[in-house]
C-alpha cells in the first residue's frame, strides 16, 4: 500500500495543528460575530502546513493530511458563536465563564466525531457525494507533496495583506466606509438599494458559486423590493422616527422573522430527503463497527474501535453532565428538579446532536460545510429544547416568575450550544474524511487528530469571546454604558435565536411572520425540485440560501452575491479556452486567493478587538486608532467603494493569469 511507511500523527504536526487552530479559531469568533458567517479552514490549514512542514525533510502528505485535519475543527467548532452569545444578550450571564464554555465546546465536539465514525464507509466511501471542500483540500495536499509544485502560499498572502489593510483603514483608522446605501421612497414604502464593501465577504462569496449566488440576491430583493416596501407601505410610521429607522425597524421585527422560517423549513426537508440514505448508512456501518477488521487490514480502512468509542463517549457524556449540573445548580430551584433537568437536558443533547450529526454530515458532503445550513439546524434545536423545557416548565411552576423564565431561555441556550457544536464537527469530519481518503490517510488517526483540535478550539474560543465582548459588545449587550452601539458585533443567528427561545417561553413569539416564511419555503422547495427535473440537475434554487437572504443585512448579502457572480464571469472566460489544466489553476487560484481575503480580515478584526480592549482597560478611547476625521462620510463611502471595486480588479487578475502560467 503506497505512504505505509510515511509519517502522519506526529507530535510536530500536532503542536502545528494546535497553532493553526489558535489563530483560525479567533479568526471565526470573531468573523461568525460580525456578520454572521464562519470560514472552512481545511484549505487554508493544508497551505500553512505544507509550508512549514518543508522545512523538515521527512515531512509527507498523510502529515500535512493530519495537520489540516486538526486545524479544520476551528472553522467549524467555533459556530457556537451562533448560541452562546445570546446569554449575555439577555442578561443572563456577565462574561463568559471559561470552564463552562470550554466543556461544552470539547464535548459537542468530540461527539460530532463519535457520531460520524459509523457513516463513513456509507457516506464516503461506498458514496457518489461530491464532497467539494474535501476533493479541493486533497488536490492542493497533492499538488504540494510535489517538489515543484506551487504550494499557494503567495495566493494566501496576497489576499490576506490586502484584506488585512482595508480592514484597518475601515475599523481601525475608520477612514473608509464598510458599507453604503440608497433609500427610495415611494408614497409610503421605503425601498433600499445597498452595498457592502467586505472583501472577506467577496471571496465567500466566490467559494459559495453562482448558484448559491442568486439564490441570496432572490432573498434580497423579496426582502427590500417586496416585503419592507409592503409593510412600512401599509403601517404608520411613529412621529419622530425617520424613514430609514422606521424601515430597519420593520425589518428586523417583521421580515427577518420570515427568513427565519424559511430557514427552519429548508432544515426540516433536507433532514426528510437524507433520511433514508442516512438510515441505510448507519444500519450498514454499525455492522461494520462488529468488530469485522479481520477481512481488511488495510490501514485506510480502520476507524477508531468500538471499544474506544464507547469510553470516549461515556467520558463525553459525564463531560456533559458535569457543565449542566453546574449551570443549573445556579439556579434557586429545587434539588429534585435540577436532577431532571440535567439529565432531560443530557439526553435532548445527545439524542438531537446524534440526529443533526447524520444531517450534517450529509450535508458537507452534499454541498459542501461552508453552505451547509447549520444556522437553520440551531433554530431548529433551539424550538424544540425550547418545547420540551415549556411543559416541564409548566409542570413545576417555573412560569410564575420572571426569574424562572429567564433561567429556562437561558437553559435552552446553553444546550443547544452543545448540539451546534456536534453539529458543526459532524460536518466537518465527513469533509475530512474524504480528504483522507483521496490521499490515503488512516481513519483513525484523523479521528483522534480531530478530537485533539476540538479541546484545542474549546480552549480558544471562551477568551477569545471574552476579548471581543469587552472591546466591541454585542448587539443588545454592551458591557459599558458609554460604548458605541454601532460598533457593535452583530452576532445575527444568536440575536435571532435568543428571540425564538424568549418569544416561545413568553408567548409572544410572532409566529404569523415564520409560517410566512415557512409557506414561502415550502413554494420555493417546490420550485427548486421542477427546476432540477427540467434541467437534469443543472438548474437550482437552494431555499436555505433565500432564506440567508432575507435574514442576514444586506450590508452582508451584496459582497457576496457580488462575489458569486465574479466567480461566475472568471469561470465563463476561463472555460472558452477549453483547457482543463488551466480551469482546475483558475479554481485553485481563486480558492485560495478566498482563503486569504477572508483570514486576512478576520485576523485583523482580532488584532483590532486586543487594541480595542487594551485601551478601554486603561480608561482610553473605544477606537484608539481612529483618525476622527470631520464631515468625512461622503468620502469614506466613496473611498470604500473605490477600493472595493480595486479589489475586485485584483481579485480577477489573481484568478486569471491562470492563462499565463505553466
Amino acid at each position: 500500500m503506497p505512504h505505509s511507511n510515511l509519517k502522519e500523527l506526529t507530535f510536530r504536526g500536532i503542536i502545528l495543528g494546535a497553532l493553526i487552530t489558535v489563530i483560525f479559531t479567533a479568526s471565526n469568533v470573531y468573523l461568525g460575530l460580525k456578520v454572521g458567517m464562519t470560514f472552512a479552514s481545511s484549505i487554508p490549514a493544508a497551505v500553512i502546513s505544507m509550508a512549514v512542514l518543508k522545512f523538515f525533510k521527512d515531512s509527507s502528505i498523510l502529515e500535512n493530511n493530519m495537520v489540516q485535519t486538526q486545524a479544520s475543527s476551528a472553522g467549524t467548532l467555533s459556530s457556537v458563536i451562533f448560541v452562546l452569545p445570546g446569554l449575555l444578550m439577555m442578561g443572563y450571564w456577565n462574561d463568559f465563564p471559561f470552564w463552562q464554555t470550554m466543556l461544552i465546546c470539547a464535548a459537542g465536539g468530540t461527539l460530532g466525531v463519535l457520531f460520524t465514525i459509523p457513516l463513513r464507509r456509507a457516506m464516503v466511501v461506498n458514496s457518489d457525494l461530491p464532497y467539494p471542500e474535501g476533493v479541493a483540500a486533497a488536490e492542493i495536499l497533492k499538488a504540494g507533496n510535489h517538489e515543484n509544485g506551487d504550494s499557494g502560499v503567495k495566493d494566501i498572502a496576497y489576499g490576506g495583506a490586502l484584506a488585512a489593510l482595508v480592514t484597518f483603514l475601515t475599523n481601525g483608522l475608520r477612514v473608509m466606509s464598510d458599507s453604503a446605501s440608497t433609500w427610495i421612497q415611494a408614497g409610503k414604502a421605503a425601498f433600499q438599494l445597498p452595498m457592502g464593501f467586505s472583501l472577506a465577504l467577496l471571496g465567500a462569496g466566490y467559494l459559495i458559486g453562482i448558484v448559491g449566488g442568486i439564490a441570496i440576491l432572490i432573498g434580497t430583493i423579496l426582502t427590500w423590493g417586496v416585503a419592507v416596501p409592503f409593510f412600512t407601505a401599509s403601517g404608520d410610521m411613529p412621529v419622530g422616527v425617520s424613514l430609514v429607522d422606521f424601515a430597519m425597524a420593520t425589518w428586523k421585527t417583521k421580515v427577518r422573522f420570515i427568513g427565519v422560517g424559511t430557514i427552519g423549513i429548508a432544515a426540516i426537508w433536507t433532514l426528510l430527503v437524507l433520511m433514508k440514505p442516512m438510515v441505510q448508512g448507519m444500519v450498514y456501518s454499525f455492522r461494520m463497527l462488529k468488530g469485522e477488521h479481520g477481512e481488511s487490514e488495510h490501514r485506510i480502512d480502520i476507524d477508531l474501535s468500538p471499544k474506544s468509542m464507547i469510553y470516549i463517549l461515556i467520558a463525553t457524556v459525564v463531560l456533559i453532565v458535569i457543565s449542566l449540573h453546574h449551570f443549573i445548580a445556579a439556579a434557586p430551584i429545587a434539588p429534585e428538579l435540577s436532577i431532571l433537568l440535567v439529565v432531560v437536558c443530557t439526553f435532548l443533547a445527545v439524542f438531537i446532536g446524534f440526529f443533526v450529526a447524520a444531517a450534517s454530515g450529509y450535508m458537507a458532503g452534499l454541498v459542501g460545510s461552508s453552505s451547509s445550513p447549520i444556522s437553520g439546524i440551531g433554530i431548529l434545536s433551539v424550538i424544540v429544547i425550547s418545547l420540551v423545557l415549556v411543559s416541564i416548565g409548566n409542570a413545576a411552576g417555573l412560569f410564575e416568575t420572571p426569574d424562572g423564565q429567564k433561567f429556562l431561555t437561558a437553559l435552552t441556550l446553553f444546550t443547544a450550544s452543545i448540539v451546534l457544536t456536534t453539529a458543526t464537527i459532524s460536518n466537518d469530519n465527513l469533509q475530512d474524511l474524504k480528504t483522507g481518503l483521496l490521499v490515503e490517510a488512516t481513519p483513525w488517526r484523523q479521528q483522534v487528530a480531530l478530537i485533539i483540535g476540538c479541546f484545542v478550539g474549546a480552549l480558544v474560543i471562551a477568551p477569545v469571546l471574552e476579548i471581543l465582548y469587552h472591546a466591541y459588545g454585542f448587539s443588545g449587550a454592551l458591557p459599558r454604558p458609554d460604548m458605541d452601539p454601532s460598533q457593535a458585533l452583530s452576532a445575527p443567528q444568536a440575536t435571532i435565536m435568543t428571540t425564538i427561545a424568549q418569544g416561545i417561553f413568553t408567548n409572544q413569539l410572532e409566529w404569523t411572520y415564520i409560517l410566512t416564511g415557512v409557506g414561502l419555503g415550502a413554494v420555493l422547495i417546490l420550485i427548486d425540485a421542477f427546476l432540477k427535473k427540467i434541467s437534469d440537475k443543472t438548474f437550482a434554487l437552494p431555499v436555505l440560501a433565500v432564506g440567508i437572504g432575507i435574514y442576514l443585512p444586506p450590508s452582508i448579502n451584496m459582497p457576496l452575491i457580488i462575489g458569486a457572480f465574479l466567480a461566475w464571469f472568471i469561470n465563463r472566460r476561463i472555460a472558452k479556452l477549453g483547457d482543463k489544466r488551466i480551469s482546475a489553476k483558475a479554481e485553485r487560484f481563486g480558492t485560495l486567493f478566498s482563503a486569504g481575503l477572508i483570514v486576512g480580515e478576520s485576523l485583523m478584526g482580532v488584532i483590532l478587538a486586543f487594541i480595542i480592549a487594551a485601551s478601554v482597560t486603561s480608561g482610553g478611547s473605544e477606537a484608539p486608532l481612529s483618525l476622527n476625521l470631520e464631515n468625512w462620510d461622503a468620502i469614506g463611502e466613496a473611498l470604500g467603494l473605490i477600493v472595493f471595486i480595486a479589489g475586485l480588479a485584483i481579485f480577477a487578475f489573481r484568478v486569471l493569469r491562470a492563462k499565463k502560467s505553466d
